[in-house]
């Protein structure tokens, strides 16, 4: 019995004096608050974003630009009548959307007659496209992916 008691005590102490939210986050299932900026935390897989980025990269860069910075003018429609690549960082609208859809995007690409995004369902595994999201995710700032969270992510 007072066996038992130690180890549940240690384990309390262990998660409680605990600075990774990650942990925390395991153990509640919602996302941890940081409480000195009050803003939610990402605690991202270092390996997965630079996974991401690698795919990225490989893939996207082409059109989106290095680190998702897209192009000048993508929010004047081109002479076909089609949007330009937009930036994927915290200066347009990707944040907009939840991951589910930002995945479907990826996977089905743009509708042809808005972009001329592709679809890379069928050329990128499902981790690729997941790997790609969380970097994208990794390029807003605290401010953006807080306001991302509670408004998209949250709600889907």
């Amino acid at each position: 019995m007072i066996k038992q008691l130690i180890v549940w005590l240690g384990i309390a102490v262990a998660v409680s004096g605990c600075t990774d939210s990650s942990a925390l986050r395991a153990l509640t299932g919602k996302p941890q608050i940081n409480s000195r900026t009050g803003l939610i935390e990402r605690n991202f897989d270092k390996e997965q974003i630079k996974r991401g980025e690698a795919v990225y990269t490989a893939n996207c860069v082409g059109c989106h630009g290095v680190a998702g910075a897209g192009t000048p003018d993508w929010r004047k429609p081109n002479a076909d009548g089609k949007y330009p690549p937009p930036p994927l960082d915290s200066t347009a609208h990707a944040w907009h959307h939840s991951t589910a859809v930002l995945k479907k995007t990826i996977l089905k690409g743009t509708p042809p007659e808005i972009g001329s995004m592709p679809a890379w369902e069928g050329k990128l595994t499902e981790q690729q496209v997941d790997d790609v999201i969380v970097w994208i995710k990794s390029l807003w700032s605290d401010e953006i992916y807080d306001t991302w969270y509670k408004n998209f992510e949250s709600k889907s």
